[in-house]
């Protein structure tokens, strides 16, 4: 049976660390975007996010010297707070809210068929060689 370790206050912190980083991360990118009334900076954001954090997965996760407060903090703490679920439902609910449906399904369709293909190509890109059959 696997026993699961409480977060410290190494991980509380680096939480908090990661997310200030997260954060600042996202607001830049929505600074940077015009508005179309599209919602492509939270679909980018979404998408950059999966793939790092697939990456990490396959690279950061699997070594037993990665320590807890580190996966916590890039994780929980800037992926976390950079990538968010809310931002994706508030932005379908505003095109929805604009009866823009089919834009409204379309950025749901493409959030979730571009985050699981973003997080699927990270974890192949983190994976070592000769995990993925790739001779050396």
């Amino acid at each position: 049976m696997t026993t699961i370790r409480r977060p410290g206050w190494r991980e509380f912190c680096a939480v908090i660390v990661g997310g200030i980083l997260g954060t600042g991360g996202r607001l830049a990118i929505d600074l940077a975007y015009a508005s179309d009334g599209f919602p492509w900076h939270t679909l980018t954001i979404n998408v950059v996010g999966s793939f790092l954090l697939g990456l990490l997965v396959g690279t950061v996760w699997p070594r037993p010297t990665t320590p807890s407060w580190l996966r916590a903090g890039l994780g929980v703490g800037v992926l976390g707070s950079f990538t968010t679920f809310s931002a994706v439902m508030v932005s379908a609910v505003s095109l929805s809210a604009s009866h823009e449906w089919m834009l409204a399904v379309g950025y749901l369709v493409a959030s979730v068929a571009l985050g699981l293909g973003a997080a699927a190509l990270g974890l192949q890109f983190g994976r070592p060689a000769t995990s993925i059959g790739v001779d050396e």
